[in-house]
């Protein structure tokens, strides 16, 4: 029933930007969390960037200051604006939401999310 779909992925330059978005449907998005995740080849999946119900952000510690997240509730939409990028940002991005309760320890692991998006792809060029 709930579907998350993502766009915006593409090949850019090293320093460029790219916005991503992730489309959601039989989602109510203020009832949980919402989070960017990426996963590049022979790596694991990790957190990027999440926002809560309070609206309050949180960053993987090597985007901070690059990246920003947020969300459009009339749009039902979850956006990632990646600025400077570097070639160790390409990777798949997935969308992911979350409605039930999880500790805030878990903002960035894939056990705080509960749905998740097909992804979409990334590349960044030196």
């Amino acid at each position: 029933q709930v579907q998350l779909v993502e766009s915006g992925g593409g090949s850019v330059q090293a320093g460029g930007s790219l916005r991503l978005s992730c489309a959601a449907s039989g989602y109510t998005f203020n009832t949980g969390r919402m989070a960017w995740f990426r996963q590049a080849p022979g790596k694991e999946r990790e957190g990027v960037a999440a926002i809560g119900t309070t609206g309050t952000p949180s960053y993987a510690d090597s985007v901070k200051g690059r990246f920003t997240i947020a969300q459009d509730n009339a749009k039902n939409t979850l956006y990632l604006q990646m600025n400077s990028l570097k070639p160790e940002d390409a990777a798949m991005y997935y969308c992911a939401a979350g409605d039930r309760w999880a500790p805030r320890g878990w903002k960035l692991l894939q056990r705080g999310y509960n749905y998740w998006g097909q992804g979409t792809q990334v590349t960044v060029s030196s």
